[in-house]
């Protein structure tokens, strides 16, 4: 008996979703036959996706990519037939969809546009969602074999629309993943659990299927991949293609895909596209910064320990070692017994070491090293990091030192009080933070006295332009995340 009677079914592509439809398959009675670029131990693997058009009609197509779709449908033409039916599951966009239509169908074979929606749990458990479009006669055969790994079933007309209805709802998975991350970040770093986020959205509107899928994930640090991020973001892509042919601006979903490929470019595209969130992580954020043990001296970090218990902030930039071929840091007691290739920890008396970044190839904690950080930022995130907390302890009531001087301004109101934790993050980033909050012009001129150049003054040129409603208000903290996150990327 041929093998076609008995109504076999092909499946290309052997990846998360496509080798769990054809296991769907075989627990329904089917005989199935599999073909993957890469072998794999699979009942009924075949040599090449001609084969597969020998032993079934009707064949589904589970690939990455448009070119991988065309490469199969090209290296199987010869064996179609009026009798098959190709049922395209790739997320590729309707161009790309269309095309491969046009070389299925000039070989007298039918063809369905049929992506899906759901990820591994929903493929295991045959819970997919199939999106199709194409000849009704062709739908009609190719559905009792769909129904088998699905819970539901969407006409969607011609070949195309479900392709361009499936790329947009992926847009909406990826921005949605992008904002939850943001969210979940600020309700971590504001000192909240994020069980709190979870049950909040659980009773509000935003909650969707998407979220309930992913924020349990970030919250565990599971990455998982049940949707990777390098697909998202090559649907994603395809979003941003579709918009600019039809002349419509996506800046939301524009972002997004600059998110991803920076999050691409850290080597996380084999994980789940969660794994945004893997760049507000509190573990990954510092990952790549050297320790403050290994970068200062015990004296120095014992005298940052009294001046945050003090609630003082930094009065002057800290100092790392330098490069061999430097100078030796000026202010060390011990300069001159120092070689110049070396740091000598006073002590207890050790081995003198190399500079940390000479020459290591990882970190004190086995974190590979990255050039996009360099000594000189990395002392200015650290300054930055103190200051942050410096301003937190500021406002938790912490800081008597800086009651004190409010007590000391308050005695004289013409001038106003500045925010907490704004004189250290001034300190800190002086060139950053040129103007703070003043009196009005008015009382200025009249003679009134000043804010001390310690809390950021400005220049009498800079008097008279339109105070921003963010110094009317209260300096934001400085984002020190944020810029050490660009400044990577974009080195």
């Amino acid at each position: 008996m041929s093998r076609k009677v008995r109504k076999n079914v092909g499946v290309i592509g052997l990846g998360i979703i496509g080798s769990r439809v054809a296991a769907g398959l075989r627990a329904a009675g089917f005989q199935v036959y599999v073909w993957n670029r890469s072998a794999k131990p699979a009942p009924n693997f075949l040599g090449s996706p001609a084969e597969i058009a020998e032993s079934a009609e009707i064949i589904q197509i589970f690939v990455a990519d448009a070119q991988a779709l065309f490469d199969v449908v090209e290296a199987m033409s010869e064996a179609l037939t009026p009798k098959h039916v190709v049922v395209c599951n790739a997320t590729v966009g309707p161009e790309a969809v269309l095309e491969a239509a046009q070389l299925v169908e000039a070989r007298g074979a039918q063809f369905l546009d049929a992506p899906f929606t759901g990820s591994k749990i929903a493929a295991e458990k045959r819970q997919l969602v199939y999106y199709v479009g194409g000849p009704e006669p062709a739908f009609l055969r190719v559905r009792p074999i769909l129904e088998l790994t699905s819970k539901s079933i969407i006409r969607m007309g011609e070949i195309g629309h479900a392709s361009t209805i499936k790329v947009v709802t992926n847009m909406i998975s990826a921005v949605t993943v992008q904002v939850l991350a943001e969210a979940l970040s600020i309700v971590q770093k504001a000192g909240l659990e994020p069980e709190l986020l979870a049950a909040a959205i659980e009773q509000n509107a935003c909650r969707s299927g998407v979220i309930d899928l992913k924020l349990p994930k970030m919250i565990s640090g599971d990455y998982e991949a049940h949707f990777s991020l390098k697909h998202m973001f090559k649907d994603v892509q395809l979003g941003i293609h579709m918009a600019n042919a039809l002349d419509i601006e996506i800046p939301a979903t524009t972002v997004t895909a600059g998110v991803m490929y920076g999050a691409l470019n850290q080597g996380w595209g084999d994980l789940d596209f969660s794994a945004l969130f893997k760049n507000y992580a509190p573990a990954e954020i510092f990952e790549e910064l050297p320790a403050l043990d290994h970068v200062l001296s015990q004296g120095e970090l014992a005298s940052l320990e009294q001046r945050a218990d003090a609630g003082l902030g930094l009065v002057e930039p800290l100092s790392l070692p330098q490069a061999p071929d430097r100078e030796p840091v000026s202010g060390n007691e011990n300069t001159e017994t120092v070689p110049a290739p070396a740091v000598e920890i006073p002590a207890p008396p050790v081995e003198t070491v190399p500079p940390r970044f000479a020459a290591p190839p990882v970190t004190a904690n086995g974190n590979p090293i990255r050039e996009a950080v360099p000594t000189e930022e990395a002392a200015r995130i650290i300054e930055a990091v103190l200051a942050h907390v410096a301003g937190q302890r500021a406002e938790m009531g912490a800081m008597p030192q800086a009651k004190r001087n409010r007590e000391a301004l308050a005695e004289s109101p013409s001038v106003a009080l500045p925010q907490a934790g704004v004189t250290h993050e001034s300190i800190a980033e002086p060139e950053e933070r040129p103007v703070a909050s003043v009196a009005p012009p008015s009382t200025a001129s009249a003679g009134g006295p000043s804010v001390p150049e310690a809390a950021g003054s400005p220049k009498p040129a800079e008097a008279s332009r339109p105070e921003p409603v963010e110094q009317k208000t209260g300096k934001k903290p400085q984002n020190f995340v944020r810029r050490w996150f660009v400044g990577r990327t974009q080195s």
